[in-house]
């Protein structure tokens, strides 16, 4: 996104506050003139290469259509085991920050009443299945390559939670 005014350039501001109550002092015509917008913050080269990785990696995730057709249904016990199902039976990866929601679910079955029994008893394999594709669609084509890029910056091993999006030879 560019910006029409370089930060650099003053700005010229002239307000007229018009002020429903003639006695307050505070609602007086304002004049600001000359003023001058912050500076952004420097990026480093490093930040512009996560920035570039993550724009990169979020235009390629929105390009992999979901698939609108359900192969079978998947067996699994928990919500990391499905994922890496879903990987295998449609070949194609899972958008980081579905990895990253799938297991934050299964963190959550930890000390629950249930957390020993496999995951396919509790939900259905297919509103499993569905759930997983509706927040993929969602990741895919809303989430905003800034915010990945700075979630990667806050975690060393987000590497861990990125799949392989070029196909293996």
């Amino acid at each position: 996104m560019k910006r029409p005014i370089p930060w650099s350039d003053h700005v010229d501001i002239d307000v007229d506050v018009i002020s429903s109550d003639e006695s307050s002092p505070s609602d007086s015509d304002v004049n600001v003139s000359n003023f001058q917008a912050p500076a952004p913050k420097e990026m480093t080269s490093e930040e512009d290469s996560v920035i570039k990785r993550a724009e990169m990696y979020q235009e390629y995730m929105k390009q992999i259509p979901i698939p609108t057709k359900r192969g079978s249904v998947i067996p699994f016990i928990t919500w990391m085991g499905l994922g890496k199902s879903i990987k295998q039976l449609y070949r194609q990866p899972l958008h980081y920050l579905t990895n990253v929601q799938l297991k934050q679910w299964d963190r959550l079955r930890v000390d629950n009443e249930d957390e020993d029994k496999p995951l396919d008893t509790i939900i259905h394999p297919c509103k499993a299945e569905a759930t997983v594709w509706l927040l993929e669609e969602v990741h895919r084509r809303t989430v905003s390559h800034y915010h990945v890029a700075k979630l990667w910056q806050s975690d060393p091993l987000h590497h861990a939670f990125v799949d392989s999006i070029f196909p293996q030879l």
